[in-house]
C-alpha cells in the first residue's frame, strides 16, 4: 500500500496486485497503517485502483492455512475492520473499481463511500462459496441500509451497481472515476477541521453499540465460522471460488 499527506488527510492507497485481495501481509501492514494514521493525521481516506477496490480475502492464500493460522487470521481481520470502523476521525472509502466480499467490509467500515459511476460493484459473496456473512459485517450494514436491501445482499449473493448503491444508501455519491478521490477527500477534510474532540465523542456514540454487541459474542461466532469454513462441503466451495483467482 502506499500512503499520501493530504494535509490533515491520510491518503491509503491499496496496492496488492489488480484485485487488492485480502492476505495476512495486506492486513497486518493496513493495522500498523491505520495506527499510525490515528496518531498523526485527522482523517482518513482508503482507496484501490479503477478495477478493484478489493475482491475481498485471498482464497487461494487462506486455503493453505490449517486451522490455528485461519483462526488467527481471521482475529486479525476482525480486529482491523473493528479498527477502521471506530477510528475517532473522519473516514472515506473511494472506490473507483470494485468491492465484494471482505472488501465491501472493509469499505462499510468507513464514514462514507464515494464510487465511481461507470461499472463499480459491491456484492457480498460469502454464502455463495460456503462461509456465513460475519457479524460484524451484517450489524455495519444493517446501519448503513434497511434491513430489505441487507437481506438481498446477504442472503442472495446480490450484486449492487452504483446507482443502487446510492438509492439504498450504501454509496454517499456518484461520482466519475476521475473525480472519485478528490471527492472523498474532500468530505473528509471539511469533517476534519471541525473540533476533533467534539466530533471523536460523537462518532463513538455510533459505533459504541455495535462494538459492544460484536465483542460479547465474538469468540462463540468465530468458533462456528471456523467448523463451517473447514467443513467439507465448505472447502469443495471455496477451492471452486479460489480457481477463479
Amino acid at each position: 500500500m502506499t500512503l499520501e499527506d493530504h494535509g490533515t488527510t491520510a491518503f491509503l492507497r491499496l496496492t496488492n496486485g489488480v484485485t487488492n485481495p485480502i492476505d495476512r501481509p495486506l492486513v497486518e501492514e493496513l493495522t500498523a497503517a491505520v495506527d499510525e494514521i490515528k496518531g498523526r493525521y485527522r482523517g482518513l481516506v482508503l482507496a484501490g485502483n479503477n478495477k478493484f477496490f478489493s475482491i475481498g480475502l485471498h482464497v487461494p492464500h487462506l486455503l493453505m492455512l490449517g486451522r490455528d493460522e485461519m483462526k488467527d487470521f481471521w482475529n486479525r481481520f476482525e480486529d482491523l475492520v473493528l479498527r477502521i470502523y471506530t477510528l475517532p476521525i473522519p473516514t472515506a472509502c473511494a472506490m473507483a473499481g470494485h468491492a465484494t466480499g471482505g472488501g465491501a467490509i472493509l469499505a462499510w467500515a468507513c464514514d462514507y463511500r464515494f464510487i465511481a459511476g461507470v461499472r463499480t460493484l459491491f456484492a457480498l459473496n460469502e454464502v455463495k462459496i460456503g462461509v456465513p456473512v460475519p457479524y460484524l459485517a451484517d450489524l455495519m450494514l444493517r446501519q448503513i441500509v434497511s434491513d430489505r436491501v441487507a437481506v438481498e445482499m446477504e442472503f442472495r449473493s446480490g450484486f449492487l451497481g452504483p446507482d443502487e448503491a446510492k438509492a439504498a444508501g450504501l454509496a454517499d455519491a456518484v461520482c466519475s472515476e476521475e473525480e472519485v478521490e478528490a471527492r472523498a477527500i474532500e468530505r473528509v477534510a471539511e469533517l476534519a477541521a471541525l473540533p476533533a474532540a467534539a466530533f471523536a465523542l460523537t462518532k463513538q456514540h455510533r459505533t459504541r453499540e455495535i462494538q459492544k454487541r460484536f465483542t460479547a459474542i465474538r469468540e462463540d461466532l468465530n468458533r462456528a465460522f471456523m467448523e463451517c469454513w473447514f467443513a467439507p462441503a465448505s472447502q469443495a466451495l471455496l477451492k471452486e471460488a479460489a480457481a477463479k483467482f
